[in-house]
């Protein structure tokens, strides 16, 4: 585990002049939170006893029951008995990866890939190797031919991580003619895949992608979360997983944290009994999208020529490459000085690459403040290109590790 580089930066990112387009916080403010504390408060007058008592480590059967009712939104048939409640989708990860990873193991990931999972990937020594992906997702052809390459090499791969709809940090989605193959590739590579989904259910248009899971029950572990669609800080996730898998889960998530907190998953439990939370997704996405088309109406408007960006059809982010020659890293500190932040793109590789890449985010701030913070983010980036003509570009660099920012901007 390494400290991150950039940690020292998003601390300053926090002042209200800046304006940030790091974070990956959902916006909490659009639920009903005089309901949600009134529902709240009447769970513990009438259910006190269980809802500050322990639990099991498998998590509240009801609350289990709920989330395959979720999961079937994605064409997901499941049993209650197969899910396991986590502390958010990022403890799922952790004890998905304690379980079948051994030091030196492959893990494979898109490139890029979700910050968090490869800090986890790092802290139990995988070797992550990355997976090239375009505007549909993960190329199919590219995995096919690093998973021949690995096992011409003789080395093991546990599985293949991916964020396979509205991707974190790249904003794609992994189109259906992949989907099919992907899975075509992991029955005859005889691979695991985890199919990390907090965005499912947050597309601007049409009907939810049907998930990886929904074809394949016995080689996909689907992994959700509540972060996204209700709140991040209850931290209530899940993972569905194939039975005898499910069966070691249990027993990782009873040594790493004995049990979940009761008082979270019951809150969850009685948001989904009692509240129109259908129609908070709704609302929450008309709310995304309104924002995502401030910050790509603003990417249109102001970007220099030379910078490029994904176009996403749900979620929270947008990825943007830089100009040859330009290093969003090193722009960072610069970037902070005339008050926009952002996620360089190396956080989310686990070789250094990602240097011309970063990610910015349209999930929290309000629409004005979005486009006046990629109005400053282009001139930023006018300035860098300025320096480049005139004094030439930055040279080749590779970061040792993975720069990892904390929570704020998962």
């Amino acid at each position: 585990m390494v400290a991150s580089e950039i940690r020292a930066l998003f601390a300053v990112a926090s002042r209200p002049e800046v304006v940030s387009l790091a974070g990956g916080m959902p916006y909490v403010s659009a639920l009903p939170l005089d309901e949600f504390g009134g529902m709240v408060g009447d769970l513990i007058a009438r259910n006190g006893a269980e809802v500050l008592q322990y639990a099991s480590a498998q998590g509240d059967p009801g609350l289990r029951e709920q989330i395959c009712d979720v999961m079937a939104l994605e064409g997901v048939q499941a049993c209650a008995d197969d899910v396991i409640v986590t502390v958010g989708a990022q403890q799922a990860l952790d004890l998905v990866t304690r379980i079948f990873v051994n030091p030196g193991d492959v893990v494979l990931a898109e490139g890029p890939s979700y910050v968090g999972a490869l800090g986890t990937f790092a802290s139990y020594q995988a070797d992550v190797v990355h997976v090239a992906m375009d505007e549909d997702g993960l190329v199919p052809d590219a995995l096919e031919e690093t998973l021949a390459r690995l096992r011409r090499e003789g080395r093991t791969v546990k599985f293949l991580y991916t964020v396979p709809t509205f991707q974190n940090p790249a904003g794609v989605t992994l189109s259906a003619p992949r989907r099919a193959r992907l899975l075509e590739l992991a029955a005859e590579y005889d691979i695991l895949i985890i199919e990390d989904n907090p965005y499912g259910l947050l597309g601007f248009d049409g009907e939810p992608m049907r998930a990886l899971r929904a074809d394949d029950s016995d080689r996909v572990v689907y992994l959700g979360t509540f972060s996204k669609t209700i709140a991040s800080g209850l931290r209530v996730g899940w993972a569905l997983a194939p039975h005898a898998v499910r069966a070691k889960l249990v027993l990782a998530a009873e040594s790493a944290v004995l049990c979940h907190s009761s008082f979270s998953q019951l809150a969850v439990r009685e948001y989904l009994a009692t509240q129109p939370w259908r129609e908070q997704i709704k609302e929450f996405r008309q709310l995304y999208r309104e924002r995502r088309d401030a910050m790509l109406d603003a990417l249109d408007a102001h970007m220099p020529e030379g910078c490029t960006w994904t176009r996403p059809g749900g979620g929270f982010f947008v990825w943007l490459t830089l100009p040859e020659g330009l290093d969003a890293k090193a722009m960072a500190p610069r970037a902070i000085a005339e008050r926009v932040a952002y996620v360089p793109g190396t956080g989310f590789y686990a070789d250094g690459n990602g240097r011309r890449d970063m990610r910015i985010s349209y999930c929290y701030p309000e629409p004005d403040r979005i486009r006046e913070g990629v109005r400053r983010l282009a001139g930023v980036i006018e300035n860098e290109l300025h320096t480049r003509d005139t004094f030439g570009g930055v040279g080749p660099h590779r970061s040792p590790g993975v720069d990892t920012p904390g929570p704020e901007v998962i």
